[in-house]
């Protein structure tokens, strides 16, 4: 994926204010325009133009964009930064980007992809979220968010992705977690607003699961009431460990003998060490299977996962005298092929 220097393709500093953009795109958007232009490329140009002009104008857009750094170049291979989006947050604003805009891979990526995190990014997911959070308004709420009365408007719901341990979903915790939300200075350049907010995180929660924190989004208008925010949770990559949906996965080292000839070893989990059998003449990518030690139920009706540890045999060194008469004799003591399936006609 190549990225894209929106600042670059508007012929902006970083530092340019929400009114410069404003110019500096209509202006583009005259001498591009594939009706007015004679410039061969001028289509390509309009489009790029309006699409960095959609995330540009765009306050929150443009903070997270922003937020990735100015240290790639236009062009340039790219790769979102793991969990670039942690910790920011949206409102629930429209996501759509310049009308007349198709937009680029680099774009889809970042604010509608696979990399997006809890707020415009995953946009779909956030809204099905909030709207089950509003159909548990009261009737009154409900009345007073659609009597058009100007004094009892309520708050836009807010989005963020937060990133947890792998240890915290078996366990449960509490933590303090930071936001930022993106505002508008008084020269008309976007800044970021800090806040900070203790949240418990519940035994069970899975990634991509969303936390409602009621009332904790935006401000309602006069007696409306606050919006909720919309945590989506985010497991942070581990070293040992691999998470789809409840089931977890650890590779275990094992010796050839506890392979061969049968073992009883400890391993860990990320609620404390277990120890399992390894049946004879396990061989190495086997599975065997812990049920229910993989991410819990997050209700007492519910069904928790299941922890897989995958055998990887793992040979001794043969670096001294000693070792390689083990492995010779070894090879004496059994007749063993490995490659036996190879022998005969494979035409």
């Amino acid at each position: 994926m190549k990225y894209k220097d929106y600042y670059e393709v508007l012929g902006l500093p970083r530092s340019a204010t929400q009114d410069d953009i404003k110019r500096t795109y209509r202006k583009l958007a005259r001498k591009y325009h594939p009706d007015l232009s004679k410039l061969d490329d001028a289509e390509s140009r309009f489009k790029e133009v309006g699409e960095a002009y959609g995330v540009l104008k765009d306050t929150e857009k443009r903070a997270a964009y922003d937020r990735m750094g100015d240290q790639w170049r236009n062009g340039q291979e790219f790769e979102p930064p793991p969990q670039w989006d942690e910790g920011f947050e949206f409102s629930g604003a429209d996501d759509r980007g310049a009308e007349d805009a198709r937009f680029s891979e680099f774009f889809e990526a970042l604010f509608r992809g696979e990399h997006a995190g809890g707020g415009r990014a995953s946009t779909g997911r956030a809204r099905h979220a909030a709207g089950a959070g509003r159909h548990n308004a009261t009737a009154q709420e409900m009345e007073d968010a659609f009597s058009g009365v100007p004094n009892s408007t309520p708050g836009q719901d807010h989005h963020a992705k937060v990133a947890i341990d792998l240890r915290d979903t078996y366990r449960g915790a509490q933590r303090t977690i930071s936001l930022e939300t993106p505002v508008l200075d008084a020269s008309g350049r976007v800044v970021l607003k800090s806040r900070t907010l203790d949240v418990s995180i519940p035994k069970g929660v899975y990634g991509g699961q969303h936390l409602r924190l009621a009332g904790q989004g935006g401000a309602g208008f006069g007696e409306g009431r606050a919006g909720d925010l919309y945590l989506e949770i985010a497991l942070r990559p581990q070293e040992l460990f691999r998470v789809d949906g409840r089931d977890v996965t650890i590779d275990v080292p094992v010796a050839p003998w506890e392979a061969a000839l049968g073992a009883r070893i400890t391993v860990p989990t990320p609620d404390g060490t277990v120890e399992i059998a390894i049946p004879k003449g396990s061989g190495g990518g086997q599975r065997l299977r812990l049920k229910g030690k993989g991410i819990p139920a997050s209700d007492p009706a519910g069904t928790a996962g299941d922890l897989f540890a995958r055998l990887n045999i793992v040979l001794p060194s043969a670096g001294s005298e000693q070792a390689r008469a083990a492995y010779e004799a070894l090879r004496q003591a059994c007749d063993f092929n490995p490659r036996a399936q190879f022998s005969g006609d494979l035409s």
